[in-house]
């Protein structure tokens, strides 16, 4: 079905991508600054082969704009509360605004001191979080980012969601103004966004993913969004995903995710998440010898066949994707431009 659903495919240039997005979240209520910036996400989650956070997510951003989960109109307040420490409000808008407005001092305090940190709170869905930590990259800096997310996953042994997929993401500079990898990932076995994807397009899930309302493995993604996300390597995931909720909601101040509304859906306010960013110059820490021990760790990663570094797989949908666009299905262009 998948292919089928291809089939009937429109091929649109990455511009065309963007322009679609931002014209779409401005006639919801978005602002330009807000418009823009999920636009240049959304840009780059279909640029690198994430389609579970590109255009699927533009009329859902739409519908929320328009039911009030996210304040279209909000303006992010940045304040510096120490030397290499700051607060990002967002005003119960999109996390991408607040970060953008953040992310320039948050870069120049960290190459005053070696290391900063950002948090934001009260903002919404951040879209792809490896997109924001290669910013950091992009500057020279290690780019260490945390975002809770409402709670979808249930502690080991239990069935009441706690905390959310909680994605952290690691960027890690190659000294070239970009990124020599990126970790992304989250707490949950597959993004939540993916589950939603596969509802949507008729495809049943891998085992292993997620939990019915009844606590019970499943396949069907219809019975996996009424119950709970199954964690990467059991315990060992839902602890990272607790480590995550600590950075992005506890410290930041954000609204924990077990109190968090849904990101789909109309029911409910905003749901006021967080986020936690950190920015770290290696020349601080370890001076020039950074470069050479990273190239030899790479080195170890990439000498075995079938290997790769994090990340290697969505550089390389991303030279196609500038190159010859991306197909998006008739289906979503239809509900995107009557979103």
């Amino acid at each position: 079905m998948k292919d089928q659903n291809m089939q009937n495919a429109e091929t649109l240039s990455l511009d065309d991508v963007e322009a679609l997005a931002r014209d779409t979240l401005a006639r919801a209520g978005a602002s330009e600054q807000a418009a823009t910036s999920v636009a240049r996400s959304t840009r780059a989650a279909e640029r690198d082969g994430m389609r579970s956070h590109g255009l699927l997510y533009v009329p859902i951003y739409a519908e929320h704009l328009r039911c009030g989960k996210v304040e279209g109109e909000a303006k992010p307040k940045v304040e510096q509360t120490r030397a290499a420490a700051l607060r990002v409000d967002a005003g119960s808008g999109f996390a991408h605004p607040a970060i953008d407005d953040g992310l320039p001092a948050l870069l120049e305090a960290a190459s005053n001191t070696g290391l900063a940190a950002m948090t934001i709170h009260n903002s919404y869905n951040c879209g792809i979080l490896g997109y924001h930590s290669e910013r950091i990259a992009a500057a020279g800096m290690l780019g260490l980012c945390f975002t809770n997310a409402p709670a979808s996953i249930a502690p080991t042994g239990g069935r009441k969601p706690v905390i959310g997929t909680n994605p952290f993401s690691l960027a890690v500079p190659d000294g070239k103004g970009g990124a020599k990898f990126v970790i992304d990932q989250s707490a949950s076995a597959i993004a939540k966004s993916e589950i939603m994807l596969r509802a949507r397009e008729g495809h049943m899930l891998e085992e292993g993913w997620a939990f019915d309302a009844d606590g019970q493995p499943t396949t069907d993604p219809a019975r996996a969004l009424e119950g709970t996300m199954a964690p990467s390597g059991g315990q060992k995931g839902f602890g990272a995903g607790l480590m995550v909720e600590i950075f992005a909601a506890a410290l930041s101040g954000a609204t924990l995710g077990k109190d968090a509304t849904p990101f789909s859906g109309p029911i409910g306010g905003p749901p006021r998440t967080g986020q936690c960013f950190f920015a770290i110059d290696p020349q601080a820490f370890s001076g020039a010898g950074f470069a050479d021990r990273l190239e030899a760790l790479c080195e170890a990663l990439t000498e075995q066949d079938g290997t790769r570094l994090p990340g290697s797989r969505k550089f390389a949908h991303r030279e196609k994707a500038e190159r010859d666009g991306v197909a998006v299905p008739a289906a979503l262009l239809e509900r995107i431009i009557n979103s």
